[in-house]
């Protein structure tokens, strides 16, 4: 009796898992964007960066996640392993945001919330000219 309960038990389970499989493969299949900014942070003011990142701007981007964001990262460069050309002289952290649309992006970039907080970054590099590439997940 165990037994056919058991198995009665993965059976469902796997009907149950096919479901939302089945439902994903009808979605359409949309890829993210990827916002690429490499930063020459004054490392001077490294700490003060890093601590608004953490503390302001990390937490008031994943307040828009349900409209859009789905990661971010501040990125400290270590090395360059391989390849021509290197990051500019003082480059030293990469931000990268992630988000399901740039349509999406751009609704967080006009927020309040984005323009109180990104200038905590901002203010800390040395260049303000700094390298911003868009990019689409293949």
């Amino acid at each position: 009796m165990q037994r056919r309960s058991l198995l009665q038990l993965i059976a469902a389970l796997g009907a149950s898992s096919a479901v939302p499989a089945a439902a994903r493969a009808a979605a359409p299949t949309r890829k993210p964007i990827v916002l690429y900014c490499d930063l020459a942070v004054d490392p001077a003011r490294e700490q003060e960066m890093l601590d608004a990142y953490h503390q302001h701007f990390l937490p008031a981007a994943q307040s828009f996640r349900g409209r859009g964001f789905i990661d971010l990262k501040m990125l400290k460069l270590r090395t360059v392993i391989q390849g021509r050309p290197a990051p500019p002289a003082g480059v030293n952290y990469r931000f990268q945001l992630t988000y399901e649309s740039e349509e999406q992006r751009q609704v967080w970039i006009r927020s309040d919330v984005h323009q109180r907080n990104w200038p905590l970054i901002e203010r800390t590099v040395l260049n303000r000219d700094y390298l911003v590439l868009l990019t689409d997940a293949v």
